[in-house]
């Protein structure tokens, strides 16, 4: 299919085509199945929430602390995907999602006693039926009395690792997928824009994740990119206050802004910082350097994210912009720039400095958000700022999906 670099609207509509979830479904299927296949796996059993809704496209209820202990599906090279689900969720799948040919209702991954009844009862003559009690099992995610469980219940089954090849078949993103994400990122730009609207002095930042979170789901989508919602302002971002607090915006703070958006299960993720000031006030030399060592190392970061480029590539000619600014070495102890998909954050990751990070060669079909923050101390209205763009990599270069303008008045003109 075609690929607009723009979001046409979430709607079925009749007056032009659009993509079709049931044929995007199978596709990542095949993508998933010969990663399978590639692995030398018999079969993937998965609970993380994304590798599940990659393979099933089930939409279930998110319990906050539970995730990978309620869904789950089970990959067979022949066969379809086969759905274990909450019981909560049985009901409506058997009656709105006709493409689970198997499903069986299992219960919270937590306690022993109903892990093991899962096990030997449920899980276990799925394994037998498809003859993979004695074969190599992958899982993505699970906690130890489900695996020892495993074990004690099929001695003869091996457990390896199936997250690897769900990451390996998520990484470069179908035409379908990157419709969804242009759509996700039209979503977070809407709510960033409401949340940088909603900024003047005297509002708490919770009342501007609370006007933002309106938007997001007027406009259908599903959640924010993190649980919880990330507005910072003034002195909380340096260093960052990653949450949204009763802390009440006063004239001449910096306010950052990251919540996102989930639609159709995929995520845009962006971010902006912005100055809340009156006609009286401007932004302060120290503030512009930061903010302007930020931006200027963004777009210095994106030109680099380019087929034959490097992920290592793209991290040092960020730092080494931030650097002609004085602040090559203040950056957030966090990765630059994470992928994004069907995952709220998934690998590659740009400017991870912790011990094994790989190095990858940017590939057309990658999707990152590219997330730099610098934060300095003793700044008044803070000095921490961070800017976030949605970025896929295509054959001509890097495409920025989102769209909400910078704040002027930060950037000093080189």
């Amino acid at each position: 299919m075609k690929i607009d670099h723009y979001a046409r609207g979430g709607f079925n509509v009749s007056y032009e085509d659009r993509v079709s979830p049931a044929e995007l479904r199978k596709q990542r299927i095949d993508k998933a199945r010969a990663e399978l296949k590639k692995s030398g796996l018999d079969a993937i059993l998965v609970w993380k929430d994304e590798n599940q809704r990659y393979l099933t496209d089930l939409r279930p209820q998110i319990i906050h602390g539970k995730s990978s202990c309620l869904n789950g599906a089970l990959l067979i090279e022949n066969e379809d995907p086969i759905l274990f689900c909450s019981g909560g969720e049985r009901d409506r799948i058997d009656r709105t999602m006709p493409w689970i040919k198997e499903v069986h209702t299992i219960p919270i991954i937590e306690e022993k006693a109903l892990i093991h009844g899962l096990v030997k009862n449920i899980l276990g003559p799925v394994l037998k039926k498809y003859k993979i009690d004695k074969g190599k099992l992958g899982l993505d995610e699970s906690n130890v009395i489900f695996h020892k469980a495993l074990q004690e219940y099929f001695p003869d089954l091996s457990i390896e690792d199936g997250d690897t090849p769900m990451q390996h078949a998520r990484m470069i993103k179908l035409p379908g997928e990157i419709v969804m994400l242009e759509e996700a990122t039209a979503i977070a730009d809407a709510v960033c824009a409401t949340a940088i609207n909603s900024v003047q002095e005297g509002v708490r930042e919770c009342d501007i994740a609370a006007n933002a979170m309106h938007t997001l789901y007027t406009l259908g989508g599903e959640y924010s990119h993190v649980t919880t919602p990330f507005v910072a302002s003034g002195e909380h971002m340096a260093p960052p206050n990653r949450i949204c607090s009763d802390k009440i915006v006063r004239d001449g703070d910096l306010v950052f802004i990251d919540i996102g958006a989930a639609w159709n299960g995929y995520f845009g993720d962006m971010a902006r910082t912005v100055y809340c000031g009156t006609q009286a006030s401007f932004p302060s030399k120290e503030q512009r350097n930061v903010y302007s060592a930020v931006y200027y190392g963004l777009k210095a970061g994106i030109d680099e994210m380019r087929p034959g480029r490097t992920n290592k590539d793209a991290a040092n000619a960020l730092i080494n912009e931030a650097t002609k600014f004085g602040l090559g070495g203040r950056f957030l102890s966090l990765f630059i720039g994470h992928g994004v998909g069907i995952g709220a954050n998934e690998p590659p990751y740009i400017g991870e400095t912790l011990p094994g990070a790989p190095e990858y060669e940017f590939k057309p079909g990658m999707v990152f958000a590219v997330e730099p923050l610098i934060w300095i101390d003793g700044v008044r209205g803070g000095g921490g700022v961070r800017l976030e763009e949605m970025v896929l990599v295509t054959d001509d270069g890097p495409h920025i999906m989102s769209r909400t303008p910078f704040d002027e008045r930060l950037i000093e003109v080189k």
